[in-house]
């Protein structure tokens, strides 16, 4: 046998010699040991998405409407008789007081016009008692005694009318409010109707305003309202009426609302914003970042699940403004996904990461 065939034999012999020991060292035990690493890899190819946990809480939404706000009460005062006005009791942006003169009109014989009616009225009197005296002794018919009680009664309604021509001289306020407006000046003569002054009063206001009819159920009277004036400042109130009908051109509801104006700022005849706050709802505030249109073109927000599976929900927008978005719709704590939900599908298995990890 020649020395190469020897060679090659010794090399088969070596060969097989190495598998038999690899086989006894254990080395396929090892390599069934690390078959689960497969099943880790495919854990590992889930896409990761960025989940922060949210909480529902107690919010209370408005319902937000552009008005307007005027005085409470607004009364244009006019000459209630002919005269010429001899002095006025006040000057415009006074205050005044429910009863207090305003101004003062000629009397023009009026009060000889009451003394004259006084006397015809004691005069009347005296014939009615002594006719009636002459009647029990039936020395005078009934009929005299009946126009004698028709003048009476005649000469008590002349009385009481000129009295009220007196009454008419000196224009009062009916309510406590302020000069708004002054029509006329000393020496003027003025007639029945002729304006005087118009009174407003402001301790109180009213902002009024039109609900669309896709909201009217949620507004009732008694509702606190917040009202925003274009100065920035804000007043209180509450709603006192809510039409029962609608307007026929805008579709909406007038409402009422009675405003407290303690410092009697200047605001009315102004426009505001007004906020009717609602019944409290459980909602979730997050940016309108993170906020998506469904299929039905509604929005919502994707989240995780339980099962770690990419949802998205339908939500109702309560207010929306640049900081963030109250929204309702939701279960009380979701995961959302703040980063990466536009790479990954509804119903998909994702990998969560808590915001704060990945930052870590």
């Amino acid at each position: 046998m020649t020395k190469e065939k020897l060679g090659s034999i010794g090399l088969s012999l070596f060969l097989v010699v190495a598998l038999v020991f690899w086989i006894a060292s254990g080395d396929v035990k090892e390599a069934e040991s690390k078959a689960p690493d497969a099943v880790q890899a495919d854990e590992a190819k889930l896409p990761r998405v960025q989940v922060e946990e949210r909480q529902a809480r107690l919010y209370q939404p408005g319902l937000l409407l552009q008005g307007q706000i005027e005085p409470a009460r607004s009364l244009a005062i006019s000459a209630r008789l002919p005269g010429t006005v001899e002095s006025l009791q006040v000057s415009l942006g006074d205050r005044v007081e429910k009863g207090q003169v305003l101004a003062r009109l000629s009397d023009d014989g009026r009060p000889e016009v009451v003394e004259r009616w006084q006397s015809r009225l004691r005069k009347l009197q005296a014939d009615l008692a002594a006719a009636q005296r002459l009647r029990a002794k039936d020395l005078t018919s009934e009929s005299q005694i009946l126009a004698l009680q028709s003048e009476l009664a005649t000469a008590r309604a002349e009385l009481a009318e000129a009295q009220l021509a007196i009454d008419y001289l000196t224009p009062q306020a009916p309510f406590a409010g302020t000069i708004n407006r002054k029509s006329v000046e000393e020496g003027d003569l003025v007639q029945v109707g002729s304006p005087l002054f118009e009174l407003v009063e402001i301790d109180r206001l009213k902002a009024t305003g039109q609900v669309p009819q896709q909201s009217v159920s949620q507004v009732k009277p008694g509702q606190p309202v917040a009202i925003q004036t274009l100065d920035g400042d804000t007043l209180n109130g509450q709603v006192t009426f809510v039409a029962s009908a609608a307007n026929t051109d805008t579709r909406s509801f007038a409402v009422e609302i009675e405003v407290d104006n303690p410092e009697r700022k200047r605001v009315a005849g102004g426009s505001a914003t007004l906020r009717i706050a609602l019944p409290e709802v459980e909602a979730i505030f997050l940016s309108p970042a993170f906020l998506s249109l469904g299929d039905d073109g509604r929005p919502g927000i994707r989240h995780v699940n339980g099962n770690d599976e990419v949802v998205f929900t339908t939500v109702r927008l309560l207010n929306i403004t640049t900081e963030g978005a109250w929204v309702t719709g939701l279960p009380d704590e979701i995961q959302l996904i703040t980063r990466g939900a536009g790479f990954v599908s509804v119903g998909q298995k994702v990998q969560p990461v808590a915001a704060n990890t990945e930052r870590g």
